[in-house]
């Protein structure tokens, strides 16, 4: 269109700036598009600079990252006691979710966690017994990730606790993980009742041995496949795990039914799995992680490898990076509350759980899951609205895991951290909320956006690296 003609025409407008100025013009009657777009995030401009004089390196080393994630292949192995097989596991250290804390500053569900685990070891019998203990010095603390292991929420994991054994078939490296205890009061969520640890024992001296003969008679349970199946079912794998228990379920029924040779425990380990949704949730877990951990230290590339939170910091871990941690204060979830319970009881955003956004899993799929969304007071567009979010932040899309609501389109994959200070949008999660104190339990679930800070510090670091 001319200029000269601009007046005689009917005034159409596409508005960059605020969403105030688009609803101005639509109470005026006049047709208007907004761009949702945002500035970039507040970073130093000489690291920007740096940055874009290496994006050729960027991207090539980011690609190879990419490579590594869709080739992994994380298969079930069994089960074994952590000091057996955890690296690195001794009787005083306790394994921790999210970037190195130490007991002062630890929130109230992970002391809860740390708490129940000592009164578990057998190391104290009372909760005045165990907080002594905790705060001793004699008890050493150290992230999951950093032993080659993922925890939910609080993440404890000690030395005598039983834990699933997942190998990359592809690139033969191993991740671990606890088993799941359920919802409620359990000690993930920080409680430490007699209840809890009276079915932490059962756990050990009842289904892990269950489980383990039965896994280790199928030779292996493929978790890809699951995983893949899993979404097409309604599943995330992060909040939501039904159709995940569901067919892992199916797997192991006739296993455990063969192997077992107590009919009484192997009825009790069906039912309890049959009746705990989550169960698949600590093995979707340590599948994003060892396919993840085989990415790790490629230099150049701007991937995220971890994200995870303890409680109090949100961490994120870069492949170009090395084990360096870049943290920032951890957020409250936006989340639907159990009866009696407000955000005013919830603690802020806790457990390694978010390795599954990081594999493309989680709140990245959750386009997969609309059920999700409903804990927020959300709706199916709004499940399809996140997922695409991610796709802007994201290197890749995974080869693996599919959308059906999205035409069957793979999953937004690989956080790069320049799109995210590019794009001032950071990674949606999904998530449970635990009480802020110590001994409560879960209160309810819902949503969060991951914090801007660790992002920042993460650029900066990739680019001192560079």
């Amino acid at each position: 269109m001319a200029f000269k003609d601009i007046e005689t025409q009917p005034l159409k407008v596409i508005n960059l700036g605020l969403n105030s100025f688009r609803e101005d013009l639509q109470k005026q009657g006049v047709p208007v598009v907004q761009v949702d777009w945002a500035p970039p995030a507040n970073v130093d401009s000489a690291v920007l600079e740096n940055i874009y004089k290496h994006s050729e390196a960027i991207k090539q080393a980011n690609q190879k990252v990419i490579d590594i994630i869709q080739k992994g292949s994380p298969v079930l192995l069994g089960l074994d006691i952590a000091r057996n097989v955890v690296p690195g596991m001794e009787d005083n250290l306790i394994l921790h979710a999210g970037p190195p804390i130490t007991w002062d500053r630890m929130c109230g569900p992970m002391k809860g966690a740390v708490m129940g685990a000592l009164i578990y070891e057998g190391k104290a019998k009372t909760e005045k017994e165990a907080e002594a203990l905790a705060k001793s010095g004699k008890i050493k603390y150290a992230p999951c990730h950093e032993h080659n292991a993922v925890g939910p929420m609080a993440g404890v994991m000690s030395a005598s606790m039983p834990v699933f054994i997942i190998k990359n078939e592809e690139f033969g490296n191993y991740a671990y993980c606890t088993q799941n205890e359920g919802l409620g009061k359990v000690l993930r969520y920080g409680a430490y009742s007699d209840e809890v640890i009276e079915r932490l024992k059962w756990m050990e001296q009842i289904m892990y041995p269950v489980l383990d003969k039965a896994i280790r008679s199928l030779g292996k349970i493929d978790l890809k496949s699951l995983i893949a199946q899993a979404l097409h079912m309604g599943d995330e794998v992060h909040n939501r795990n039904r159709a995940g228990t569901s067919l892992l379920f199916r797997q192991l029924a006739p296993a455990i039914m063969r192997t077992s040779d107590n009919a009484e425990n192997s009825a009790k380990v069906l039912e309890f799995i049959n009746g705990n949704d989550h169960f698949f949730l600590n093995l979707s877990m340590p599948a994003a992680k060892a396919v993840l951990d085989a990415a790790r230290n490629i230099p150049n590339s701007s991937i995220a490898v971890v994200m995870a939170r303890n409680g109090t910091d949100f961490g994120v871990q870069l492949a170009g990076t090395g084990d360096e941690w870049f943290t920032g204060p951890a957020l409250v979830p936006d989340a639907l509350y159990f009866p009696g319970y407000t955000k005013e009881d919830a603690n802020p955003d806790i457990g390694d759980s978010a390795i599954t956004e990081t594999a493309g899993l989680g709140g990245f799929a959750i386009a997969a899951a609309p059920a999700i969304v409903q804990f927020v007071g959300g709706n199916a567009a709004d499940s399809i609205k996140y997922t695409r979010w991610m796709y802007e932040i994201t290197a890749s899309e995974s080869q693996n895991f599919q959308i059906p609501a999205l035409d069957f389109r793979g999953t937004p994959l690989g956080i790069d951290v320049i799109k995210v200070i590019e794009k001032n949008l950071t990674p949606f999660i999904d998530t449970g909320v635990a009480h802020k104190n110590p001994g409560v339990g879960q209160v309810g679930a819902g949503v969060v956006s991951a914090p801007m800070e660790p992002f920042i510090k993460a650029l900066d670091g990739l680019s001192k690296k560079l």
